[in-house]
């Protein structure tokens, strides 16, 4: 038994797909033991000022502004969708049908409302945290990590105990514990019993708006469940398939903010190599029906001030009350995605 789990990890470890995701992955230097530091392959600085080779990542953005998204010339394998009544480009790959990309599908002032609705008020129960089983409800994340806060273990770890401790008592990253925050969605399956908010007005508004060029002809978009994911410098998700909900021919509208990501969108197996691209704040990707099917992941992040989709949030985040936002978004990516469950 246990030489057949070996060997399905190790195969699983020569797949395309997770050559790729070790390709672009962010790895943090080694530092042996009376040698100097060196970094495993694939991974440069947290910037993304490293040796690595991204020229075989699509940026849309660079299409856009080269004319592509207006009737220009595309690189093969890449289109257009032309969608009547939708005022934004929308990009497409021609052998992954259902997958759509909007570049800067929300203004500067959009995307700064979203990132202070996930961090301000998503992680407020009755919604759901990866440490709500653990902790039970915690109420006021972000205030807490602001006061430089974390959670400690009091007594017995199961008894579901929790206190606060200053910064300085323990070693923490302040925003860790706000990773996987969700929107009425069980584990691995969607339980409408347990407590939960309903999702927001607006958000459901843009959801139904976004979705259009995946939708099937003459309907709309139901927004039923949110889960919003929350990437320190070096965390990725990795490769999978979204098949929790019913009816696949429905999208995940999947709204980016924050720091530049690389997404892969491979294939039915993980055997198929997979497209590497460029996800920018702003960005919303579309998944509906074959592409429902694709395996996808996140390998790497890209932190740091000097990236242009950072640097034109600053003035929006510039209050007082946004410091503390601002310096989190500037190392760190949210992801939103809607979901219509039935």
């Amino acid at each position: 038994m246990y030489g057949d789990t070996e060997q399905a990890a190790a195969a699983a470890e020569r797949t395309a797909f997770r050559r790729a995701e070790k390709q672009y992955k962010l790895y943090k230097p080694l530092k042996p033991k009376g040698g100097r530091a060196r970094s495993k392959p694939g991974g440069g600085g947290g910037g993304g000022g490293g040796l690595e080779d991204l020229s075989a990542v699509v940026d849309f953005h660079a299409l856009l502004a080269a004319g592509g998204g207006g009737g220009g010339e595309l690189p093969g394998g890449i289109g257009r969708r032309d969608v009547a009544g939708f005022d934004r480009p929308v990009f497409c790959f021609l052998d992954r049908p259902g997958f759509y990309f909007i570049p800067g599908a929300l203004s500067i002032e959009e995307q700064c409302y979203w990132i202070r609705e996930s961090l301000k008020t998503f992680p407020q129960p009755p919604n759901r945290t990866n440490l709500t089983a653990l902790y039970g409800p915690i109420f006021d994340l972000l205030t807490a990590a602001k006061s430089g806060k974390i959670l400690v273990e009091v007594g017995n770890p199961n008894d579901q105990e929790r206190s606060e401790q200053n910064s300085d008592g323990r070693k923490s990253n302040s925003f860790k514990f706000l990773e996987d925050t969700e929107i009425q969605k069980g584990e691995r399956n969607y339980d409408v019993s347990l407590p939960h908010n309903k999702i927001p007005d607006l958000l459901s508004v843009l959801a139904k708006k976004m979705a259009i060029p995946a939708m099937p002809s003459g309907e709309e978009f139901k927004p039923e469940a949110a889960i919003v994911n929350y990437y320190g410098p070096s965390d990725m998700l990795g490769g999978h398939v979204d098949d929790m909900e019913a009816d696949w021919s429905k999208p995940i509208v999947s709204i980016s903010l924050g720091c530049k990501c690389i997404f892969l969108l491979g294939g039915k197996t993980r055997d198929e190599v997979p497209t590497a691209m460029f996800l920018r704040s702003g960005d919303i990707v579309l998944m509906a029906g074959e592409a429902r099917e694709c395996f996808h992941g996140v390998p790497r992040i890209f932190t740091g001030s000097d990236q242009a989709e950072i640097s034109a949030l600053v003035p929006q985040l510039s209050a007082e009350d946004d410091s503390f936002i601002l310096n989190y978004i500037q190392n760190s990516r949210i992801n939103i995605n809607i979901r219509q469950v039935y």
